[in-house]
């Protein structure tokens, strides 16, 4: 494993998932490839696995670490996941026994300084996962006017100082763009400080810098898209697992598995169903899991972690 990586609720994936010897599998989101390696591991000796990232540097990391190890069992592709239903059977993945999301960022990708996921970090405002398509965080804090930047914090951030932050944004950039992750982070931090009678565990720019990143790679649009193609790729009694870090992922989530499982989009004024439709999902994880407190002291990042995991129906 690398050094910094971990791989949130790994056992709970693994067994979620049940990967089994010989099946085909999907990782949605490579990142630093923690699941990934598990699964393989649990698959042996012939289950193959599809990873799929954007970030073109996760592609390789991963490459380079497990291919000595799992050979051709690994089979890689640079893409998003909301282009999965046209990659995956390109890829010979035209019907698999499970599919994973987890929609985290990887130790390696907040650690990245050129492109600025996180304020610790610093490094330049870009946040695309995939920096040959859209326009950086950067451009949006330069163009956006006040009312659009309070409604992409609220929306994407769910921020509740937004107003103030997209104010003070505005009023910055009059003397120089905002360019780098450490300038928005001490910005914010000036502008709306956490209030000291309140234990907080985490940095008052968390919201922003979510909402930025969202915008920029349209996450959660992709994810919709991403859960529609899993779902169709998926064999009778494959498993769909999703890890979500916020309740906008959660949401999105929860309502995919709750509309699959119910099948039937007629109004409940009509007495008998006529659309035909049929429940496609069984939910595995009732409530949804999250990580204890052992796995939250050792990765901190966890603490928000919430897996749910739904089972492919024969319709």
């Amino acid at each position: 494993m690398e050094v910094g990586h971990i791989p949130v609720l790994a056992g709970e994936v693994i067994t979620m998932l049940a990967a089994a010897p010989g099946s085909l599998q999907i990782d949605a989101t490579l990142g630093g490839g923690g699941h990934t390696e598990r699964i393989l591991e649990a698959t042996r000796p012939d289950g193959r696995l599809l990873g799929l990232d954007a970030d073109g540097a996760a592609i390789a990391r991963v490459s380079d670490r497990l291919r000595p190890r799992f050979g051709d069992r690994l089979v890689v592709r640079k893409a998003n996941f909301r282009d999965l239903a046209t990659v995956a059977p390109a890829a010979g993945f035209s019907a698999v026994d499970g599919a994973l999301f987890d929609l985290g960022l990887s130790s390696e990708q907040l650690a990245d300084t050129d492109r600025g996921f996180g304020f610790r970090a610093g490094g330049p405002l870009d946040m695309r996962f995939d920096t040959s398509r859209g326009v950086p965080a950067s451009e949006l804090l330069a163009t956006l006017d006040a009312a659009e930047l309070l409604a992409l914090f609220r929306r994407y951030g769910e921020e509740p100082k937004a107003g103030r932050i997209a104010r003070a944004v505005v009023e910055a950039r009059r003397t120089a763009p905002i360019t780098t992750a450490e300038e928005l982070a001490a910005l914010i931090e000036r502008v709306a400080p956490p209030n000291p009678r309140i234990p907080r565990r985490t940095h008052p720019a968390t919201r922003v810098f979510q909402a930025l990143r969202i915008a920029v790679n349209e996450e959660l649009e992709s994810l919709e898209l991403g859960l529609t193609a899993a779902l169709d790729l998926l064999r009778p009694g494959g498993r769909l697992v999703v890890l979500s870090y916020h309740s906008l992922e959660d949401r999105i989530v929860k309502r995919f598995i709750a509309a699959e499982r119910r099948g039937c989009l007629c109004p409940p004024s009509v007495p008998v169903c006529v659309c035909g439709r049929e429940p496609r999902l069984r939910l595995i994880t009732s409530p949804s899991l999250t990580p204890g407190e052992a796995e939250i002291a050792a990765n901190p990042r966890a603490r928000s972690a919430r897996l749910r995991a739904a089972e492919r129906l024969a319709a």
